[in-house]
C-alpha cells in the first residue's frame, strides 16, 4: 500500500512538472514584494514568488544575497526563472523567496562583510530567523517547511539560515560557501592575500556608509588596466592599493589584522556549526577558483561538530557555481554529461530538498549518499559513506635530487635544489595576462613555465596503472632561505604522455600558496634564520583526480604566483605597510636529504 501511494505521488508530480514545463513563469507564478521588519525594526526587501495554482501546500526555498534581487517591481521576474537551475524550482512548485541582506540594495541597515554569528543583538542568523518566522505566518499556501540555498557569498548566508534555530527550517544547502577568508576561499590562502581576486571583489563590494536603499548600488569597482600583471607590477605595495581603494572598511580592517588573530577567527563560519538542526547539503567544485576551500572544510566541521545532523557532500569537477549553469566544460576538458547541471539537479539538489521540504516522511533517510565526489581523469562519480573514504590509503611522495619523485625517503646526507625568487620578476600563474583572472587557470597547461629557473620541477616515472587520488594534499617542505621570510607555492600536476590526444599536456590538479612565517601557527608569525633549515608544512585543498596509466605525477615548487597571490617582500616586515624598497630577492633551497626530506602526502583510493 505504501509503495502504491509513493508511485501515485511520484506520477502526479511528474505530470504536474510536464504540464508546466515551458510555460512563461509569469503565467505560473505571481510576485509579491515586502519590507520585512527585523527585531531591531530594520526592514529587509523580500520578493516572494508563489504558484498561481497549487494542489496542496508548497514548501518555501529562500535565497538571501548581497548581490541584489532584481528585477524589482510588480510583475517583474528574474530571467533565470525561465530556464535552467531556478526553473527547476518553478517547475516543482516551490514558493521561491529572494531577499537582499541587511545593508545591500533595497534593504535597510548597515552591511558588514561575513558578519559573525553572535556578534551582536542582530546578525545573519537573527535576520534569517525573523524572515522565516514572518514568511510561515503571512505567505498563503506554505506547508510550514523552509529551506535555504545559496552559492558563493550567498552560500555563507544559506549556512547562517541553517544556524538560525527556527523550527520551520528543515534543510539548507550552502554551496561554495565563503567560510574563512584568512585560511582559504576568495581573499587569502594560508595567510597570503589572493591579490587579483581580493582587489576586484572587495572594491566592487564596497558599501559606502551613507548608502540609502536603492535598486542599484553605487559603483565602487576598481579596474586593473591595461592588464592585471602590469597593474600590480606598477603598484608594488599593499599600502598603495589601500590608498587607491579608500574608503574601504573591510580592506582597511584587514590591514589592521595581518595575522590570524581573534578578529579573523570569529569570522570563520566553522566555529558556529555545533548542534545544527536542519539537514545540510554542502556543494562544491574541485576546480572552483573562488571557494573550493569552503565546501570541503565546512563539511568537515559539520560532521565533526554536529554528528547527529544529516549531512551530505557533493563535489564535481566544476568551476565556481558551474553546477548551476553548465558544468561539464572547463578549459580544454569536457567532463561529460554526468558533470552537467541537469545531472546535478536531478540526482542531488532536487531530491534533497524534495525529501525534507515536501509532504512525506522527512524522518526517513534522505535518498543521497553521505558523500558523492566526481573524479576528473576518468570522469566518474564515486559515492562514500564518509569523507575521507575508508578505503583511502596514505601515500607520501618524496622530492629527490635530479628532479625525481619517490615513495622511498631520501638517504643522501646533504642534498638540495635551489632557486632565486625575485619579486621584480615574479612567476606568472597564467601564460597571458588579461584584465580578469580566468577560471580555467585551475586546470591550465603548465608548460608555459618550462625553463624558468625559479620553478623547481620533480616528476615521477610513468604510472603502470591508474592511480586515483582523493582528499587533502599535505605539503611538507624543508627549506633554507637567504632572507627572513618567503612564500612557498606547491603545484600537483598530471603530465600526459606523448601518445595522448593532448600530448605532453601538464594539467594543474591542485596548487596552493603558504606564507612561510606562519609555519609554526597562523596566529604566531616567526622570522626565518637565514641559512638555517626550517620545515614549512601546510595543507592544500582536497583533490579528486585519477592519474591514468602512462601519465606521470609532477610537483612544482616556487615562491611567487603572480598576480594571483600577492608578492612577499621576503623579509619579516609588515606586508601591509612596507615600502617598495623592502622587496628583495631570496635564495630558496629545497632540501631532499636524510634529515630534512621534502615531501607531498596524498591519499590513494584503494579497491572497494
Amino acid at each position: 500500500m505504501k509503495l502504491r501511494g509513493f508511485f501515485a505521488l511520484l506520477l502526479a508530480g511528474l505530470l504536474a512538472v510536464a504540464a508546466a514545463y515551458g510555460q512563461p513563469v509569469g503565467e505560473l507564478y505571481h510576485k509579491a514584494e515586502y519590507r520585512i521588519a527585523m527585531r531591531d525594526s530594520i526592514r529587509l526587501y523580500t520578493a516572494v514568488y508563489s504558484p498561481r495554482t497549487a494542489s496542496g501546500k508548497a514548501p518555501v526555498i529562500i535565497f538571501r544575497t548581497p548581490y541584489g534581487c532584481g528585477p524589482y517591481g510588480e510583475g517583474q521576474f528574474p530571467r533565470n526563472f525561465e530556464k535552467g537551475y531556478m526553473r527547476s524550482y518553478v517547475d516543482r512548485g516551490y514558493i521561491i523567496v529572494m531577499q537582499d541582506v541587511r545593508g545591500r540594495y533595497m534593504s535597510e541597515g548597515e552591511f558588514e562583510h561575513v558578519r559573525p554569528a553572535g556578534s551582536g543583538e542582530t546578525d545573519e542568523t537573527t535576520d534569517s530567523y525573523d524572515t522565516v518566522d514572518w514568511l510561515v505566518k503571512h505567505v498563503a499556501g506554505n506547508n510550514g517547511r523552509v529551506g535555504f540555498a545559496g552559492c558563493s557569498y550567498p552560500g555563507f548566508y544559506a549556512m547562517m539560515g541553517g544556524l538560525c534555530g527556527h523550527p520551520a527550517v528543515k534543510a539548507v544547502s550552502p554551496q561554495a560557501p565563503v567560510t574563512d577568508w584568512f585560511m582559504g576561499d576568495d581573499v587569502h590562502h594560508n595567510g597570503v592575500l589572493m591579490l587579483t581576486d581580493s582587489y576586484r571583489f572587495l572594491s566592487g563590494m564596497n558599501t559606502p556608509p551613507d548608502r540609502v536603499p536603492a535598486e542599484k548600488m553605487p559603483s565602487m569597482s576598481k579596474q586593473t588596466l591595461p592588464d592585471e600583471r602590469t597593474f600590480f607590477l606598477e603598484h608594488t605595495t599593499l599600502a598603495e592599493l589601500t590608498a587607491l581603494l579608500k574608503p574601504n572598511a573591510f580592506w582597511e580592517q584587514m590591514s589592521a589584522h595581518p595575522d590570524y588573530d581573534a578578529w579573523w577567527q570569529e569570522r570563520d563560519l566553522r566555529r558556529a556549526c555545533y548542534n545544527v538542526q536542519p539537514a545540510v547539503l554542502v556543494v562544491g567544485g574541485t576546480f572552483d577558483a573562488e571557494d573550493c576551500f569552503g565546501a570541503w572544510n565546512l563539511y568537515r566541521a559539520l560532521v565533526r561538530q554536529s554528528p547527529a545532523t544529516p549531512c551530505h557532500l557533493v563535489v564535481g569537477p566544476w568551476a565556481h557555481g558551474a553546477w548551476r549553469n553548465g558544468g561539464q566544460m572547463l578549459g580544454a576538458f569536457d567532463f561529460g554529461r554526468d558533470a552537467s547541471w541537469e545531472y546535478y539537479m536531478e540526482h542531488f539538489e532536487a531530491p534533497f530538498f524534495d525529501h525534507y521540504l515536501k509532504d512525506g516522511n522527512p524522518d526517513e533517510a534522505a535518498p543521497l549518499p553521505a558523500a558523492a565526489v566526481f573524479t576528473s581523469g576518468d570522469n566518474r562519480w564515486h559515492t562514500f559513506d564518509r569523507w575521507l573514504p575508508r578505503s583511502a590509503e596514505k601515500l607520501t611522495l618524496y622530492l629527490t635530487e635530479n628532479g625525481g619523485l619517490d615513495t622511498r625517503r631520501p638517504t643522501a646526507k646533504n642534498s638540495a635544489t635551489a632557486y632565486t625568487s625575485d619579486p621584480s620578476d615574479p612567476v606568472p600563474y597564467v601564460e597571458t595576462s588579461a584584465v580578469r583572472r580566468p577560471k580555467e587557470y585551475m586546470v591550465a597547461d603548465q608548460r608555459f613555465l618550462s625553463g624558468r629557473p625559479d620553478v623547481l620541477t620533480f616528476v615521477s616515472e610513468p604510472l603502470e596503472e591508474d592511480m586515483t587520488l582523493v582528499g587533502p594534499v599535505d605539503a611538507g617542505l624543508e627549506v633554507m632561505l637567504s632572507t627572513t621570510d618567503a612564500d612557498l607555492v606547491v603545484k600537483l600536476i598530471d603530465v600526459f604522455p606523448d601518445d595522448d590526444p593532448m600530448p605532453g599536456y601538464r594539467m594543474l590538479v591542485r596548487g596552493d600558496v603558504m606564507r612561510g612565517r606562519y609555519r609554526e601557527g597562523f596566529p604566531r608569525p616567526k622570522a626565518f634564520t637565514p641559512g638555517a633549515p626550517a620545515g614549512v608544512p601546510f595543507r592544500m585543498t582536497d583533490i579528486a583526480h585519477t592519474f591514468r596509466a602512462g601519465h606521470r605525477i609532477m610537483v612544482q615548487v616556487q615562491s611567487t604566483w603572480f598576480p594571483l597571490a600577492e608578492r612577499n617582500p621576503q623579509q619579516f616586515v609588515d606586508v601591509w605597510n612596507c615600502s617598495a624598497s623592502d622587496f628583495v630577492p631570496c635564495r630558496v633551497s629545497v632540501l631532499h636529504q636524510r634529515g630534512n626530506a621534502s615531501s607531498l602526502t596524498v591519499w590513494r583510493l584503494g579497491a572497494r
